[in-house]
């Protein structure tokens, strides 16, 4: 039995929906979806009925992507609303969500439970000596506008860092919860420690990248691993003992190169038998 996660299937490029298409099943297997699925809803449901079919278990947490209110799209949910119809969507195809109770890892080895994270962003991925009210006017310098700013609504909150803000306490609440013995796969779409944002093309674009309240979360919620995507960089890093996986699929240009969708696959668990020195 595996655990495997993907993230950034960004369904709306039609040769990625038709790579999704020709991944085999899985049936003993669990897979983390670890954002930016797509733009719409429809693009949401096409994932979640191919995925549950492969897979024994799916586990999914939101990027940016899916909380975008498109024009286009009706109903026409913003926010805390359009999360919530995106989580109830899983759960109608039985996959797991940040609002569900954490699972324990059903396979081989310690206690484990894989903890899906809703964490969003607040700008704090920025150099010490940009003030956070000039966070955006630091990025505009290098001509960088991420979407986000026009389709990505935090209603009911006042902002987007405040409803990172509150989702990061809430999700602290619970991971404190857990029990000492505990060991935890944590996973969200954006990386959880500022030095993980590697940019070389844009690297100002790290303000919409996570925030610096989770930079000791791998070690104080004793972290096995940690699964995260939103950087196109499919990459696995070390650090104090804990592997930090990026899982990224990417747009067809950047994943055509390493073969088909199979060899995207990110296997978490039971990964590799050794670790660096």
């Amino acid at each position: 039995m595996k655990l495997y996660a993907i993230s950034d299937l960004h369904l709306r490029h039609a040769d990625n929906k038709q790579a999704l298409q020709t991944l085999p099943a899985f049936p003993d297997d669990w897979l983390i979806v670890a954002g930016d699925v797509g733009e719409t809803l429809s693009e949401m449901d096409f994932m979640l009925r191919t995925l549950t079919a492969r897979f024994r278990q799916v586990i999914w947490v939101p990027g940016n992507h899916e909380l975008w209110t498109m024009p286009s799209e009706q109903p026409s949910l913003r926010g805390d609303a359009r999360y919530q119809r995106l989580v109830a969507l899983c759960r109608g195809h039985g996959a797991l969500t940040p609002e569900d109770p954490y699972p324990r890892w059903p396979g081989e080895g310690p206690h484990r439970v894989i903890v899906p994270m809703f964490l969003g962003y607040d700008y704090s991925f920025r150099p010490d000596h940009v003030p956070e009210d000039k966070a955006l006017e630091w990025a505009f310098e290098d001509d960088l506008l991420c979407t986000d700013e026009v389709l990505l609504h935090p209603d009911p909150y006042p902002s987007r860092s405040a409803w990172c803000a509150a989702r990061v306490e809430s999700t602290r609440a619970r991971l404190d919860a857990l029990p000492p013995g505990c060991s935890t796969i944590l996973v969200n779409h954006y990386p959880l420690r500022h030095e993980h944002v590697r940019l070389p093309r844009i690297p100002r674009f790290s303000i919409w990248c996570g925030t610096r309240r989770t930079e000791d979360w791998h070690a104080r919620y004793r972290a096995e691993v940690v699964v995260t995507g939103h950087l196109h960089i499919p990459l696995t890093q070390w650090r104090d003992g804990v592997r930090f996986e990026e899982v990224s699929l990417g747009y067809p240009m950047q994943w055509k190169h390493r073969g088909g969708i199979e060899r995207c696959l990110r296997e978490i668990l039971p990964g590799p038998a050794t670790r660096p020195l």
